[in-house]
Formats: structure tokens, C-alpha cells, sequence
């Protein structure tokens, strides 16, 4: 068994490489299109019906429990993926080009790139035209991008079904993935039902007094202008974004730049992503942080997330099998990076390091309440879309609808069908989010118990995360990091009371 795995990973370090150094280009706005196919041909022998063969021995073999079963299960995993990409990459080009070159026009004569169209929807100062905006993206992602997207899932559950590791997509993603899809399910129910009255009040109050509109009449694209959250901006000016990051970073013992591994790419750039991204290439050699600003607070926020993911995968231990370093349980790097961002959340952080205070400090953390309220209980139902999506039992015509209804619902917000496929992100990704805004709260109160509630600037706290944590990849789950670190089970019940002190600042 320890051949097949040796041949695994030194298949699949070199092709994980070239496929991240690609998707970075194109992200960051250096090229256009993607050759994803040309990759994979470039690499057959990683995704050969032998390596798949091989990651299915292991982990049959395997002794459950051993560290062999642990690398098993990972490079299957892999394995799952990237055969699944091969047959769906001509569709993942065919994506990446369109959001790269596509434009909406509006009636007014307006073309706008879709990679900015978030960005210019968020800073549009009258309502009506961020509606029409809105409109005219979602109707052009509904006639060209959809239909991609749609496909592409099909096929990818096609791919999985046939590999026949599992009785159902479902299953495969649990069992392989390690990730408890029915179970996060169960706690998402739960959490939607326990947090509606909150949010409803809430909900009320912010798009009266920021909107000057009724719940009846908020839209989706309201939610982005309330994110945004531009009369702050005062207090975020765009010169100390990445000072105020660096600053903190320092003060918490941890090099920002990870020694030359880290590098930070905050500069306007046209065809550049509009969602920031992390980008490691070369793990922990070469890593890239990729932000295009939107302005205020957002930014802030984002470049602290990204932060948390580079410092994350720039300071693995390079000893690390490949499986460790590359793969595994994608909501514990998720987990560093919210545990990061949501220092916007804290107002000691928010008086060190941004111009936030007195009045205008409370209003602040009583919307991040509101938007960390907003965005989980997003999530949350977006889970129970995607298994809506992947499980078989709705009938494809009723999918864009269905969506519609789950999310409506759960943010109060009203929800296209338009944007049905165009919100998912591939292998229940959502489920690593949601995972990961459990375990940020776990290592959240192990800091504050063992450096104090300014573990932020606590130059021992760094140090700790660093070689405590970070350096030992993603060999465990996110629920074994908790239960390791903290001796805690993950659970929904710390971000509600979390969010209750937030509003009542």
C-alpha cells in the first residue's frame, strides 16, 4: 500500500501545482482563458484509471483509524475530484472564459464587465439602478451561464455514480469527504428555525434605516449595499488597508509576507476576479493573495480572510505529505481565515486598527451582527438547496424555483431563480463554509482563553497558531482540530450568542 500512495502523491503534487498556478492567472487577471484540458493531458498518469484504482486499494485496505486510512481517504477524495474535473474541464474552460469576457448591457446604453458587476451593483448610490443592474445580470447568467453550469453538475454527478465508491453523490461527499452533509443539514434546520424571530426584527430595522424600503420590498441586491456599508468608509480608508493588516499581523507575532512565501496582489486590475482569492501555487513556497478592492470596510474584511488562508498554507510544515498540504477537510483552512475576518466583528480590534468609535462603533457592530446573522442563515439554506440539487427527489424544472423559495425565505431578501446554478459552488463547498464558521468560534475561545481577549496582538498567539496549527496542514478535519485544540464538538449555539452581543452593542 505505501507504493500506491508514494505513486499518488508524487503523480499528484506536480498537477495540483500546474492547475493552481493556472487558475491563479486567470483570476488575477494575467490571462484569459484557462487550458485546463491541456493540463490534465499533461498529467494522464495522475488521473489514470490505475491511480484511481490504486486510491481505492488504499483505502479499502486501510485499517480505519491509521494515519494510512487518513492519506487513503484524502487521495481517493482527490481522486474523485479530479476525475470528475477531466470530464467536465472543456465546461469549467467554456465557464472561467465567459466570466472573464462576458458584458450586460443595460437599456440605458451602459456596458458593464460581469466581473464588476457586484462591485458596481454594492456602490450604486440610487436604488434603482442597482435593480436594473441586478436584473440585467441575473437574465444574462439565466441565458448563458446556467446552462454551463447545469451541465456541469450533471456531468459530475455522472462521473461519481460511475466510479461506484458510494451509493449515491451524497454519499460519496460524506463518506470519501469527510464531510456530514445530513447531519450539518439537521444543525442548519435547526438554526434557521431558532434565529427566523431575530432575523425578522433585524431585518426590519436595517432596511428601513439603511434603505429607506420595506421587507416586502428588499431584493437580493440590497443585501450587497448593506454588506458594503459605505457610511463607514471614513474609517477604512483604502491607504491603511494593507498597514492595518500588516500592523496586526505583526503585533501578533506572525510575519505577513511568511518569510517572501506570501504575495499580496491588492491593486486594480482589469479581467481580475472580482472575489478575492487565495492561491497557493507552490505549498508553502509560493502563495499569492488576490483582491480586487471594492472599498471600505468589505475590503478590510476580505483581506483579513484571504490572510488567514496564505498565512495558513504558507506556514504547512514543507514535510508534510502532499495529501496534507494539498487536501483534506478544505473547512479548517476556511476555519483560519473566519477566525481572521471576523475580528471586524471586535471592538478592541476595531479601535486599535480602523477610525471606528464611540456611536459609530456600536451602529458598526450592530449591522456586522445583523450581516453574520444574514450571511449564515444564507448558507444554511443554501446547503438545503444544494441538496435539493444533488439528491434526485425535485424535479430539474422545479430546481431555479426551489432556490428561489430556500433562500428567500431564510434571509428575508427576495431571490432570483435567474441565479439557481450560478450560486453553487461544486462538492457541497458550501458545507466546508458552514463547518468552518463553527470551528472560528472554537479557536476564537481557546485564544481568548490562552492569550486573552486581545489575543490578536498578543505576540505569543501568533507562534501558537503557526506551529500548533497551521503547520500540520489539513491532516485532520475540522471536527478533530476542535475536539484536539479545545476538547469542543462543533455547533451553530456560539455564533447565536455571538450575534445576540453583537446587536445589542
Amino acid at each position: 500500500m505505501s507504493d500506491a500512495l508514494a505513486r499518488l502523491r508524487r503523480l499528484g503534487e506536480p498537477f495540483m501545482q500546474e492547475l493552481s498556478r493556472a487558475h491563479w492567472m486567470v483570476g488575477a487577471g494575467y490571462a484569459g482563458d484557462i487550458d485546463i484540458r491541456g493540463i490534465h493531458a499533461r498529467h494522464a498518469a495522475a488521473l489514470s484509471d490505475d491511480s484511481l484504482a490504486a486510491a481505492r486499494e488504499a483505502y479499502r485496505d486501510a485499517a480505519p483509524g491509521s494515519e494510512e486510512h487518513r492519506s487513503a481517504r484524502s487521495l481517493l477524495d482527490w481522486q474523485l475530484e479530479a476525475q470528475a474535473s477531466r470530464i467536465t474541464a472543456e465546461l469549467e474552460e467554456r465557464e472561467l472564459a465567459w466570466e472573464s469576457s462576458a458584458v450586460i448591457a443595460l437599456p440605458d446604453g451602459r456596458r458593464i464587465p460581469y466581473q464588476r458587476a457586484a462591485i458596481e451593483i454594492a456602490n450604486a448610490t440610487e436604488r434603482a439602478d442597482r435593480l436594473a443592474l441586478d436584473h440585467a445580470r441575473g437574465a444574462l447568467v439565466a441565458r448563458e451561464l446556467a446552462p454551463i453550469r447545469r451541465e456541469r453538475f450533471e456531468r459530475e454527478r455522472d462521473a461519481v455514480a460511475a466510479i461506484d465508491i458510494a451509493p449515491s453523490y451524497i454519499d460519496a461527499i460524506e463518506q470519501v469527504g469527510a464531510l456530514p452533509l445530513r447531519a450539518l443539514a439537521a444543525q442548519c434546520e435547526t438554526f434557521l428555525r431558532d434565529t427566523a424571530d431575530m432575523s425578522r426584527d433585524l431585518l426590519a430595522h436595517a432596511v428601513k434605516r439603511e434603505l429607506g424600503i420595506t421587507p416586502e420590498e428588499a431584493q437580493r441586491s440590497d443585501t450587497l449595499v448593506l454588506a458594503r456599508g459605505a457610511e463607514f468608509d471614513a474609517a477604512f480608508p483604502s491607504a491603511d488597508l494593507e498597514p492595518a493588516v500588516r500592523r496586526q499581523l505583526t503585533e501578533m507575532g506572525l510575519d505577513p509576507e511568511a518569510g517572501g512565501r506570501i504575495v499580496h496582489d491588492t491593486a486594480e486590475r482589469e479581467g481580475k476576479r472580482s472575489r478575492a482569492f487565495c492561491a497557493p501555487v507552490r505549498i508553502p513556497d509560493e502563495v499569492y493573495l488576490v483582491l480586487r478592492p471594492h472599498g471600505g470596510a468589505t475590503d478590510w474584511q476580505t483581506l483579513l480572510h484571504e490572510a488567514g488562508h496564505a498565512l495558513h498554507f504558507a506556514n504547512m510544515s514543507p514535510e508534510l505529505p502532499f495529501e496534507h498540504r494539498w487536501l483534506g477537510d478544505n473547512s479548517v483552512t476556511e476555519g483560519y481565515a473566519m477566525l481572521f475576518d471576523h475580528r471586524l466583528q471586535d471592538a478592541g480590534w476595531l479601535r486599535r486598527y480602523s477610525g471606528l468609535r464611540g456611536a459609530e462603533l456600536g451602529r458598526f457592530l450592530r449591522g456586522a451582527g445583523f450581516g453574520e446573522l444574514r450571511f449564515i442563515r444564507r448558507y444554511c439554506a443554501k446547503l438545503l438547496f444544494e441538496l435539493d440539487l444533488h439528491g434526485g427527489e425535485v424535479p430539474p424544472a422545479e430546481i431555479p424555483s426551489r432556490y428561489a423559495e430556500r433562500l428567500s425565505e431564510a434571509t428575508g431578501f427576495r431571490y432570483s431563480p435567474d441565479d439557481a446554478y450560478a450560486d453553487v459552488d461544486p462538492r457541497f463547498y458550501v458545507g466546508r463554509y458552514l463547518q468552518a464558521w463553527q470551528l472560528q468560534a472554537v479557536l476564537a475561545a481557546e485564544l481568548t482563553e490562552r492569550f486573552d481577549e486581545d489575543w490578536w496582538r498578543n505576540p505569543r498567539a501568533g507562534p501558537w497558531l503557526r506551529d500548533s496549527l497551521f503547520c500540520v496542514g489539513q491532516r485532520e478535519t475540522a471536527g478533530e482540530l476542535a475536539t484536539r485544540v479545545a476538547s469542543r464538538e462543533l455547533s451553530f449555539a456560539p455564533l447565536i450568542t455571538a450575534i445576540e452581543r453583537l446587536v445589542e452593542s
